[in-house]
């Protein structure tokens, strides 16, 4: 019999705990690619936010979200006469609230933002968006609201009219509300505030002095590049660390189950390991077939788990519910990580079982009962 088919006998015959051991590494993928999926999807479309009309970002410095960041329209006015500069878009985020949906993402622009005149428009027009009391729904957020241009919108304790619906590439904008900024500031009561400035530079490579014009004029804010911004921003670093830890929780599961299993494994055979010494194997080929079973169901249990994985992300993108909201992102170097954790963690779940069966005394394993 050949060294790999003793592998596929010993893992066939115990198909019980085979079958454990390769379902905890199946789950453990299928979790973490899901989470991290989705996840690096939310941060994606939120950084397709703050880049649609810029390549510099101006916010209060020192703030933990840019919920609360507060820049000054003056300052705004100013940024927009600076040498290099194209445009400046300020723009305010809030969470509004309407029947039946605590939770609505709302945007507070000037009625020339590009993330409006670069959308399309299925019903209504920009031109009546200036009004006080004239509201803008993305596509996502008319469907959930059940209302079109024309019909009044209670939002929290105001009420606005629908003037136009229009269709983004964004989930959060396409589920999300736009109200003229004044009629925002006035109604998150941050008169004269916005919480970003998007700049659009004349030319890309003027990000520099842009930035430190900003910090010598405005002490209080900041201007990042977008992906200065992407890579430092607190909440983005939270969400990805946060992904990354359940996975790797997930998969100590997998790894306590395939370490189980090739515990209970080498218990159960060890008059048999003791007949392999005898005829001549070594302590390291002993060894080298309990690492090679437990690797054998990470194998498998990754690829199980990848395609578990992808059919969920799949199903939750198809959820009506959830249309816009999921966009996943599935990247290589995330594909990698999952590969890799799941085999080292089958190594390591194998290490201990590994080390046992090579201190089996074959003259002692032979009158073990």
């Amino acid at each position: 019999m050949t060294f790999s088919a003793l592998i596929r006998v010993n893992l066939r015959r115990h198909w019980v705990r085979t079958g454990i051991g390769v379902a905890g590494i199946a789950f453990g993928c299928a979790a973490m690619l899901t989470i991290l999926s989705i996840v690096l999807g939310a941060v994606s479309m939120f950084e397709r936010i703050l880049d649609t009309d810029s390549q510099v970002l101006v916010f209060e410095r020192d703030v933990s979200d840019l919920f609360f960041s507060s820049v000054p329209t003056g300052s705004a006015v100013e940024i927009r006469t600076l040498p290099g500069v194209a445009a400046a878009n300020p723009v305010l985020f809030g969470i509004v609230s309407a029947p039946d949906h605590p939770i609505i993402t709302c945007f507070g622009v000037e009625n020339d933002n590009p993330r409006l005149t670069g959308a399309t428009w299925l019903s209504g027009s920009a031109a009546a968006f200036g009004t006080s009391d004239g509201a803008v729904l993305g596509e996502r957020a008319a469907a959930f609201l059940k209302v079109g241009p024309g019909d009044s919108l209670p939002l929290g304790h105001s009420t606005f009219r629908v003037v136009g619906v229009v269709r983004t590439a964004n989930g959060f904008e396409d589920g999300g509300v736009f109200l003229p900024l004044s009629a925002a500031q006035t109604f998150f009561h941050r008169d004269g505030l916005s919480s970003v400035v998007a700049v659009k530079l004349t030319d890309s490579s003027g990000a520099a002095a842009i930035k430190a014009e900003v910090a010598r004029r405005f002490p209080a804010l900041i201007a990042l590049e977008n992906r200065e911004f992407a890579q430092g921003y607190s909440q983005f670093r939270i969400l990805k660390l946060t992904g990354w830890a359940v996975g790797i929780c997930a998969f100590l599961l997998g790894g306590l189950g395939v370490a189980n299993t090739m515990l209970m494994s080498v218990f159960t055979r060890i008059r048999e390991i003791a007949v392999l010494r005898v005829c001549g194997f070594s302590k390291l080929q002993v060894a080298r077939i309990v690492v090679t079973e437990a690797l054998s169901m990470a194998v498998v249990g990754c690829v199980l788990g990848l395609a578990l994985g992808f059919a969920i992300l799949a199903a939750i993108q198809a959820v009506p519910q959830l249309h816009g909201y999921v966009q996943a992102v599935v990247r290589p170097v995330v594909l990698f990580g999952i590969v890799t954790t799941a085999l080292c963690t089958a190594l390591a779940g194998a290490l201990y079982p590994a080390i046992y069966a090579t201190r089996i005394e074959p003259a002692e394993a032979l009158r073990y009962e």
